[in-house]
């Protein structure tokens, strides 16, 4: 067990335990499309954080106050063999947490033109949903967790919609996205600012700000985690930072 002084120590000095610089992600290796049910699948891989998210489509009524549009979910599962802080049972309140701000990202970024998903207005439309299942935590869930989400909707096609019967063996459309929308959460110790933090790093951190950005760097949700405080100086290079390491993350998709 690594002692978490030694952590701080590192930390403080602007060194991490595996080498990488303070504003370096590990590596990351994306899979896509190696499932053949969910109309749309990923696999993210940051170092040894492991996160598989799921598209399915279905069709359904839409909300009485949008009966034009379709309708996303997006629900987060922390399985116990992912880590044996995670139990069984109905989502706790991380998984709430996670599955909120990568459903922010995607909804307030407009990715995905909900007006195009109703199929009949008032009565039916297409509605998403985006299941994302933790693997392996090993720290900063929410990027990949979002990373993985935005590349299965990027590689989603709708089945086949005909005789208001749904075809789940023949994909037809594609579904379109406006734009990408990347989480970098910026997680902040002391006076430095670290990006893709191990879980032991997670750990000795002060708190967190998720940015949110498209793809010309326009912020579309902001998520604060823990209890630290945060200057407008800090917001400001937070956001700095957000909008470099998203344009990374997004020539990956």
């Amino acid at each position: 067990m690594i002692d978490k002084g030694y952590i701080i120590s590192l930390l403080s000095k602007g060194e991490r335990l595996d080498g990488r610089r303070l504003d370096e992600y590990r590596e990351i290796k994306i899979e896509t499309n190696k499932m053949v049910n969910p109309e749309g699948w990923a696999s993210v891989k940051m170092g040894n954080t492991h996160v598989m998210a799921g598209v399915k489509m279905d069709v359904g009524q839409p909300f009485p106050d949008k009966p034009n549009e379709g309708v996303l979910m997006t629900s987060a599962e922390f399985s116990p063999i992912a880590s044996p802080d995670f139990e069984t049972g109905p989502p706790d309140e991380d998984a709430i947490e996670l599955a909120r701000v990568v459903d922010r990202g995607i909804r307030e970024s407009k990715a995905i033109n909900m007006e195009k998903l109703c199929i009949k207005e008032g009565e039916l439309v297409w509605m998403v949903h985006v299941d994302i299942h933790i693997l392996n935590h090993d720290g900063n869930l929410i990027d990949a967790a979002a990373l993985a989400a935005i590349t299965a909707l990027n590689n989603t096609r709708l089945p086949e919609y005909k005789d208001e019967k749904i075809n789940y063996e023949k994909k037809t459309t594609k579904l379109k996205l406006e734009c990408k929308p990347i989480a970098v959460t910026v997680f902040k110790f002391k006076d430095n600012f670290i990006i893709d933090p191990t879980a032991i790093e997670e750990d000795v951190v002060d708190g967190a700000l998720v940015v949110t950005t498209k793809d010309d760097g326009n912020l579309c949700a902001l998520q604060k985690l823990g209890s630290a405080g945060f200057t407008k100086d800090e917001i400001e290079k937070i956001w700095e930072i957000g909008i470099k390491k998203a344009k990374e993350l997004r020539k990956l998709i």
